[in-house]
């Protein structure tokens, strides 16, 4: 395909490779509908894909692929887009890369995986030092993918920057090629990251391809895990059972798990004695809906620990729902929401704020709470009481939005943090009859 790319002529630059390196996500859609070269490079003729994979942009990644680029092109360093994919730690971008025109060879599917299990063998710190020669301290920070709701550690040594996501790759790419590890090694793989939680993208991947499998066998061994000594042992059994289900409900197929997921769930919370376990289990009871849930859960609701008391809300029964979100709680769940509104924990009057700010129930209690919510330190939590008091048409969420301070991202708040006006504009609305009587 011929390159289309102005470099050295004096023109500027190629306006795919603008795009590309802007994050311009709608425009590099356009121009490929319109006919633009998806292999096209920049200046140092480094391929518009590579950009991509660079800058962690599998979106663009995706629309570059599925516009033709090339992913096993050979690059001037013996490597190819789908290798790079794999060294950057980013499960999403692997993923979107493993598409493509043409199948994957054998060979290819060879090296990446061979690629993979040496990341994950050797680990990323020991990668990174190899390829730059340095033993340097690693720069590290948490970061979150946003397209996949994931997080992962970025590390960044001497100009060369990766996400800790390639024991995800592998398992990732062991599942597209149709191998088949048995549950204990997942486990096992999963137990032992240094940072095994739901949260993140390596942790998430191994659960949720055990919960595609959608199998009594995956089902039983993660419940044998209830009585394993290892704390994360057990986690992981929980939430395996509990994806299983939700895989299972997301076919609009009724759950062949949900009842025994119930039934267990609910003797294991009452008597796991490790909270960030007996956290999983009540999140996971919150996918039911049971007489049981509410009354366990509100046993719960003076814990000692804070990763308890935050799920209680989620284990609340809802009287009445309304397509906006907004709920009836029972008197019982009404009062553990103001209860844990006053709670000591941030993380915890922010699960609680919106809660509240949700809620249909008419008590006057509910507006006076999030108004003291206005002063809250965290900055969710004030939105979110301000958002409350506006849907209930109280005038304190106006004085309340000008305690909210500047917010990121705002575009995703949008409508969240437009409240005030709306209830502005109905007051306006109610106001206007009256003043032509």
């Amino acid at each position: 395909m011929a390159i289309k790319c102005n470099r050295g002529l004096g023109m500027g630059e190629d306006p795919l490779i603008t795009a590309v390196r802007s994050g311009d996500e709608n425009a590099v859609r356009i121009l490929l509908e319109d006919g633009a070269d998806p292999d096209v490079v920049d200046e140092q003729d480094t391929p518009a894909l590579c950009l991509a994979i660079s800058a962690f942009n599998s979106t663009i990644a995706s629309y570059l692929v599925q516009g033709g680029a090339d992913p096993d092109r050979q690059l001037p360093d013996g490597t190819t887009p789908r290798l790079r994919a794999v060294d950057s730690g980013s499960i999403p971008l692997t993923d979107c890369l493993l598409g493509g025109a043409t199948p994957i060879s054998e060979a290819t599917r060879a090296e990446l995986l061979a690629r993979a299990q040496q990341w994950h063998e050797m680990g990323p710190v020991a990668m990174l030092r190899e390829r730059t020669g340095t033993s340097d301290a690693v720069e590290q920070v948490r970061i979150r993918d946003r397209e996949w709701f994931t997080e992962y550690h970025e590390l960044r040594l001497d100009g060369m920057t990766v996400r800790d996501g390639h024991t995800g790759i592998l398992t990732l790419l062991e599942k597209h090629f149709g191998l088949h590890l048995d549950f204990d090694e997942l486990a096992a793989r999963a137990c032992v990251l240094e940072y095994p939680d739901w949260e993140h993208a390596v942790w998430s991947e191994i659960v949720r391809t055990l919960a595609r499998r959608q199998d009594d066998e995956t089902w039983e061994a993660a419940a044998a895990l209830r009585g394993h000594p290892d704390l994360l042992r057990r986690r992981f059994g929980a939430e395996v059972m509990v994806c299983l289900h939700l895989e299972a409900e997301s076919t609009n197929v009724p759950s062949p798990f949900e009842q025994r997921t119930l039934e267990l769930l609910l003797d294991w919370a009452t008597a796991e004695e490790h909270p960030d376990v007996l956290a999983e289990t009540l999140a996971g009871l919150s996918h039911h809906e049971d007489p049981r849930i509410e009354p366990l859960g509100l046993s719960f609701l003076a814990h000692a620990a804070p990763q308890v008391r935050i799920v209680v809300p989620s284990t609340l029964r809802i009287v009445d729902s309304e397509r906006s979100g907004r709920k009836t709680f029972t008197s019982e769940g009404l009062n553990a929401l103001l209860a844990l509104a006053r709670d000591t924990d941030p993380s915890v009057r922010q699960v609680a704020g919106y809660g509240l700010a949700y809620s249909l129930n008419p008590e006057p209690a509910i507006g006076d709470t999030l108004a003291d919510l206005l002063d809250d330190e965290d900055q969710q939590t004030r939105i979110w009481a301000v958002y409350g008091l506006a849907e209930r048409d109280d005038p304190r969420c106006i004085d309340g939005a000008d305690r909210v301070g500047p917010v990121d991202e705002y575009e995703s708040w949008s409508w969240i943090l437009r409240a005030p006006s709306r209830y502005e504009q109905r007051q306006r609305e109610w106001e206007a009859p009256a003043a032509t009587e």
